[in-house]
This record gives structure tokens, sequence and C-alpha cells, in this order.
């Protein structure tokens, strides 16, 4: 049988594992060690969410010889900003505080194109609803670029012709499924000089670039390092590193998903609202009240579980005691519900605060297109 990741696709990922076996990512937790000399692991990492690396000890050697690296993540503006989409900036930012420079591609020209959304509305919601929470998530405008890709500079729009004559059709097929589009096309070579590009004198010569994924785009870094190669000598492109994280499940069991606002918390969500969705979330409990305190629940399968992991306890400790009290029987699914909910209605008024000086700035830090 066939395994393929689909960049555009709803497939949960249920076998990491296999990741390791057929795409050759390598266990993040192999280059734990290493990065902890130079400082504390963000919690993603410590807890295995963020599972894999391509090269990761690139940015490693960075730090110990005290280089400038760069970090590359995208954004697509198909819909609300949600917890799903905060673990990618929560890295970014982790980052930054490392002195990293920060590339923001908004991926308005794929939106447009491979999800058929309006130009005005995806600019809005690319700003308003993304910057702008970046912004209150923490992420600082120093040694920041955050672009459109319809509205960048000439150099970048150079790459993607350029890198046009080195790809094969039957490469993309391989890598991408034979559903491919002009506007599929067009968006795998922008997406790779968006990987590429820090690397560019004009964008500053990064020669370690780190763009952090869900496992689904690692297709893009496979190009993107296949491109780096035959262009080694013509441009001086070195391959990029990656790192991977898990997704986070829905509050309804399937993958968490802009197009369906019961699997998800957006930041924006009204509080309360946001606490009532947890209390209708499906767990990894037992059926009855009984058999959980005689057999214990399921942790690593319960979606209020993954939000406290993922994004509300900090504390290592506090998160191990809450796993044992589900795994041993001690708390029951409405108790752990009532306790996740408290802590999300707290985070959520905390950043929505933020959030509106927020969005003001992010009108200042990104150049909007005019059509």
């Amino acid at each position: 049988m066939e395994f393929r990741l689909d960049p555009w696709g709803s497939e949960v990922i249920r076998e990491y594992n296999k990741l390791f076996k057929f795409f050759g990512i390598k266990p993040f937790k192999e280059v734990l060690k290493d990065l902890s000399r130079f400082v504390e692991p963000h919690m993603l990492m410590r807890r295995g969410i963020v599972f894999g690396h391509r090269d990761f000890e690139e940015v490693i050697k960075a730090l110990e010889n005290h280089e400038k690296f760069a970090i590359l993540t995208g954004l697509m503006p198909s819909g609300r900003m949600h917890l799903g989409h905060k673990m990618v900036i929560d890295q970014v930012i982790f980052y930054q505080n490392l002195g990293a420079e920060i590339f923001i591609a908004i991926a308005d020209a794929e939106a447009y194109a491979v999800r058929k959304l309006g130009r005005s509305e995806l600019i809005r919601l690319a700003i308003e609803e993304y910057v702008a929470n970046y912004l209150a998530l923490g992420l600082k405008t120093k040694n920041l670029h955050i672009y459109f890709q319809t509205n960048y500079s000439r150099e970048y729009y150079r790459l993607i012709q350029l890198f046009s004559r080195k790809v094969s059709m039957a490469e993309l097929r391989a890598l991408y499924g034979e559903d491919l589009e002009p506007g599929k096309i067009i968006s795998v070579l922008t997406q790779a000089a968006d990987i590429l590009h820090p690397q560019l004198k004009h964008f500053g010569g990064f020669k370690v670039v780190l763009v952090p994924v869900g496992a689904d785009q690692d297709p893009h870094l496979r190009l993107s390092r296949d491109i780096a190669d035959r262009f080694s000598n013509e441009l001086g492109l070195r391959r990029p590193a990656s790192t991977y994280h898990r997704f986070m499940t829905g509050l309804d069991g399937g993958k968490m998903s802009s197009s369906r606002p019961e699997s998800y918390i957006a930041l924006t969500d009204d509080p309360e609202e946001a606490g009532k969705k947890i209390m209708r979330s499906l767990t990894g409990g037992q059926a009855t009240a009984e058999e959980q305190r005689k057999l214990g629940g399921h942790p690593e399968k319960c979606p209020v579980y993954e939000v406290n992991a993922y994004h509300l306890i900090s504390d290592d400790r506090e998160l191990e005691n809450l796993y044992w009290e589900c795994r041993t029987g001690k708390l029951l699914c409405g108790e752990c519900k009532a306790r996740t909910r408290e802590r999300l209605i707290k985070f959520l008024t905390e950043h929505q605060r933020r959030l509106k000086s927020a969005r003001e700035l992010a009108y200042k830090v990104v150049e909007v297109p005019d059509f």
C-alpha cells in the first residue's frame, strides 16, 4: 500500500513512525541533548510533539558558532487561526528569541489558485486573523519579514522561474500525485522559492534556514532540498533544515480543520463559547465513570489532554500529574474538562486583550497587495 503525504489533503496522519522509515526523517529526540547545551528546548520539543527533523544539526552548529540563521514559515489564510496553527508560531517565537531572522510567507497565491478564495477576503484574513494573532502571541517586529507571495521582490520571482527549468512533471507527480493542475504546479515552485530565498545575498545570505512544519508539508521540503542541490553551483544554495510536529486531534475526534468550526478552538473565539466547546469535546475516557475509575483513561487519545499538553500547561510535572491522574482513573473526564475550560478561558481572555492593539500594528508590518 502506497504511503503518501498530501499537503492539500484532509487525511489524519496516525503512524508517524512511517515517516522515519519511508522518508528519511530523523527522530528529534536524537538532537535534544545537543540543543540543551545552548537553551532549554521548547515544551513542544521536550514532549515529543516536535518529533522529527532533517539536518537540525546545522542549527545547533550555528548556535555553537554564533552564526546567523533564519526561520522560514508560511501561513495559509483560508480560515480562522486556531490552536493547531498556534503550534508553528510558538516555535517561531522560540527561535526568534534565540536571535534567528524570521521570514513568514503569506500563501495568498496558493489560497487563490488552490483553495479558490477571493482576494480581498484572504488578504483581510491574513492580516487581521493571522499576523495580528502572531504579534499578540509575542512575535516581535525586530528581524521580522512578512510578505504576500503576490507582493514581494523581483529576485524572489526570478527564483520561481529559474527553478522551473530543473524540475520535471514526473518528479512532481511522484511527490504530489497525479492531480496536478497548473495552480498547484505554480504553488509548489513558489513554495520552493519561499523556502530557499533567504539564502540569496539580497535577503541576507543565510546559509542555515530552518523550516518548522507539520508532517504533511514534507513534500515541499523534499522538493526544495533537491532544487537546492541542482542550483548549488549556480546560485550557491544549500539544503534547508526542517522540523516536524504532530497534528492536534480535532475536538470531534477527526483532523482539526478550519472548515469545521466544531473541530477547533479559534484564538478569536469568545472565551465562554470556547469553554463550551471543550465541555462538548470527545475524550479518551471510558464509557462510564465506573469503568474510568477501574480501567483508567487514555490521555494519548484525548483531544482535551492535547489542548493542555500543546498549549495550556507549560510545567512538565503538572502535565505528567494530569496524565497519570487520567491513566489511573483518579480523574474523571468531566472534572478534567472543567479544569481545562478554566485554563482556556484565562488564556483566551488575556490573549484577546493583547490582540486589540496588535491588529493595528499588523497592517504596519506587512505591505498589502493593491489587487
